[in-house]
């Protein structure tokens, strides 16, 4: 078998253009047709078969030279709604996008671990299947290539995220829990508007989004043990058109973050009962819509091991595989776990700023890693005796 990191490096800056042309068209969640065309592109000149989704999305397989089982490598290629303020030669010529969270990184990536599989499918025991996956964002690109029927047939999952403000070429795992479920909610309350002055014929919905807020906090900290981990936030309130109207009507809208499955489906209905009984006490109505996009992303033991002794063969030093620890960010690689044994993994890339700032910048010299990570992942797990 040829060394893999050798030949991620022979195609280091073939990924790094594709990345830059990715970073320079970022495409909504769900609308990302141009990068499904310029990943079709690339694989039809590979000469790799693939199949377009709808709306967007790719899927492809490279067919090793010898029978055995499928291994699903997945890169993510939405981007977000926010206005670039970086000043790299390649920055969002897409008014009010950007990708901030390396989608990018992850689908170039990917195309490069292709490369590296192509030219070694003569020594494959099996199948590997690239699943270029739409609306990671909004948690429907992975239902999307569920439902047809993306994954059928594959044995294992793996996938990789980039990590900002992490060491360069760091790769980091768990086995277990390592994202949490998550959850978007939206509440109108609705009571009477009137007169800033006679309150009395008034019913105001901001003094009961108000206790609302507060009242939610309270799962937290007096219905679930503190040694599960919860998130309630209420991210965004709006009420109210002017200074001497009381307000009839406030709208907020919310995450939830969880890792346990029974509290994770029990959310909803513990949150109905406080709301409806503070907008009994204040009379007001309410309207609450639940959304669950997304299950707890658990990890494979077996999967999380292979995939974590594939990085000690293409790191620079063992020190570079390292421990994760679990976060209450989101990922919908989460519902592939529940088909087949998965692992996703963790890319250090450096960067002053965090994900999901409109000046996310990462180390190029990372991506050498992540496809040959994809790849090695891919080859042990098919030649693995």
């Amino acid at each position: 078998m040829q060394n893999i990191r050798e030949l991620a490096h022979k195609h280091a800056q073939y990924v790094i253009d594709l990345r830059h042309d990715f970073h320079k068209h970022p495409e909504k969640s769900m609308e990302e047709y141009r990068t499904t065309g310029a990943v079709a592109a690339e694989l039809e000149k590979m000469g790799i078969p693939f199949r377009v989704l709808e709306p967007s999305g790719v899927i492809a397989e490279i067919k090793g030279a010898f029978p055995g089982k499928t291994i699903g490598l997945r890169a993510d290629m939405d981007a977000l709604s926010i206005t670039e303020k970086t000043d790299v030669p390649f920055k969002s010529v897409n008014d009010g996008f950007m990708h901030a969270c390396g989608h990018d990184t992850h689908t170039a990536m990917l195309l490069g671990a292709a490369k590296i599989l192509d030219e070694i499918r003569g020594e494959l025991h099996g199948t590997v299947r690239l699943v270029f996956q739409p609306g990671e964002e909004v948690a429907q690109g992975a239902k999307s290539v569920i439902a047809q029927k993306g994954i059928e047939g594959v044995d294992a999952m793996f996938g990789i995220h980039i990590g900002a403000q992490r060491p360069v070429g760091h790769v980091f795992m768990m086995a277990g829990a390592s994202a949490a479920a998550c959850d978007e909610w939206i509440l109108k309350i609705k009571g009477r508007a009137g007169h800033g002055a006679a309150p009395e014929a008034c019913v105001d919905a901001s003094v009961c989004a108000a206790a609302v807020i507060m009242n939610l906090q309270t799962i937290v900290s007096r219905e679930v043990a503190a040694m599960k981990p919860l998130v309630v936030t209420v991210g965004k309130l709006e009420t109210g058109t002017r200074f001497n109207i009381i307000s009839g009507e406030a709208v907020m809208t919310g995450t939830n973050r969880s890792f346990d499955f029974d509290l994770h489906h029990a959310l909803p209905g513990m949150m109905e009962r406080i709301i409806k009984g503070t907008c009994d006490a204040y009379r007001c109505d309410y309207e609450l819509t639940y959304n669950m996009l997304t299950e707890v992303l658990v990890n494979d033991a077996g999967m999380t091991e292979l995939a974590r002794k594939a990085a000690a063969k293409i790191t620079d030093t063992p020190e570079c595989v390292e421990e994760s620890t679990p976060g209450m960010g989101g990922e919908d690689f989460a519902e592939y776990t529940h088909f087949c044994p998965s692992a996703f993994a963790n890319l250090g890339a450096g960067g002053e700023y965090p994900h999901h700032s409109d000046y996310f910048w990462v180390d190029e010299s990372s991506f050498e890693v992540g496809s040959a990570l994809y790849a090695q992942v891919a080859v042990d797990y098919l030649n693995q005796e």
